[in-house]
């Protein structure tokens, strides 16, 4: 019989700090060339503003492959529900077996996004942060902190999104959770401003942040963009920057914030600096100036679902 694992004992199988880990090494394992990730699969809903995403790929020295299916509903809150849900499903590597279904509700997925967003920081966010900038307030606003909290422990959040309520119980409890000075901000120029590292983390599909907000020495870890016309910079923000680095270039072209710089003519795929792996990898340099802007633009890659779902049946499992 093929075991099943529900969300709440594979949250306590695999924390944020065990994500961060695994996911590293993923991105270290890509950017030596240990990958093969297919194109993602990318199924919009007409009519409900919703989605499917499909993912997998294969890691070398990782014993499982793992299929992920997600879904992005971003009216549920309306209807007293979340906005994601998700399952993955883990087969043996060696033989293409079907080893488990991971029932995880979306928090693996959720987790090592957060945990991706902490390994760009690692890369390429100035050594000393102070106050982190946060756009949204949702589940991706509580996973970016908390993992990012373990690489840079700053001592300020300051955080805008557009709903009022959620915003106000966000800040609170990421003062309480992490023990710092949490504030809401009067809007998404104020974020900027004063953010060393600014995380985006939304659905919008129109620029939420100005190029001409930007400062030297700012990190940004763009994250919502992850579809086809998602898109929360200011395509000038890319052009703007020092460094661009990509999760995966082919697929950031497609899905992530530099669609919208190449569309524009702004950028060519060739003036991006490197993907993620090869700045964890050593490969490739990351920030090398106190004064770079950098950006990290994120779309979520299939190594890092295979990697956490190896995992997490390995800790369930006891293998």
């Amino acid at each position: 019989m093929i075991p099943i694992f529900n969300e709440q004992d594979i949250r306590q199988a695999v924390s944020p700090s065990d994500a961060i880990a695994v996911v590293r090494q993923a991105f270290e394992a890509d950017g030596r060339g240990e990958t093969v990730v297919p194109a993602v699969i990318n199924l919009p809903i007409p009519g409900v503003d919703g989605e499917f995403h499909v993912k997998t790929a294969y890691v070398a020295g990782t014993p499982h492959v793992a299929v992920k299916i997600a879904s992005g509903f971003y009216d549920n809150p309306k209807r007293g529900l979340p906005t994601g849900s998700g399952m993955m499903v883990l087969f043996d590597a060696a033989t293409g077996m079907l080893v488990a279904l991971l029932l995880d509700n979306g928090y693996l997925t959720d987790v090592r996004t957060g945990a991706a967003g902490a390994v760009a920081a690692d890369c390429l966010a100035p050594a000393r942060v102070r106050t982190v900038g946060m756009i949204g307030s949702g589940v991706q606003g509580r996973q970016q902190a908390i993992c990012l909290h373990y690489v840079r422990p700053f001592e300020r959040l300051v955080a805008w999104s557009v709903d009022g309520a959620g915003l106000a119980s966000y800040v609170s409890e990421m003062r309480d959770r992490l023990g710092i000075e949490a504030v809401a901000a009067t809007g998404p120029e104020a974020v900027t401003r004063e953010a060393d590292v600014l995380v985006t983390c939304t659905p919008s599909r129109a620029p939420i942040v100005s190029a001409d907000w930007l400062h030297a020495g700012m990190h940004i870890t763009a994250l919502g963009s992850d579809g086809p016309g998602k898109q929360e910079l200011d395509a000038r923000c890319l052009a703007r920057a020092d460094v661009v680095v990509c999760d995966r270039l082919a697929q950031c072209a497609r899905l992530g914030e530099l669609q919208h710089a190449l569309a524009a003519g702004l950028m060519r795929e060739a003036d991006v600096h490197t993907e993620l792996g090869q700045v964890a990898a050593a490969r490739k340099p990351g920030r090398t100036s106190d004064q770079q802007i950098t950006i990290a633009d994120l779309t979520g890659v299939g190594f890092q679902d295979t990697a956490i779902a190896s995992l997490a049946y390995r800790r369930l499992s006891g293998v």
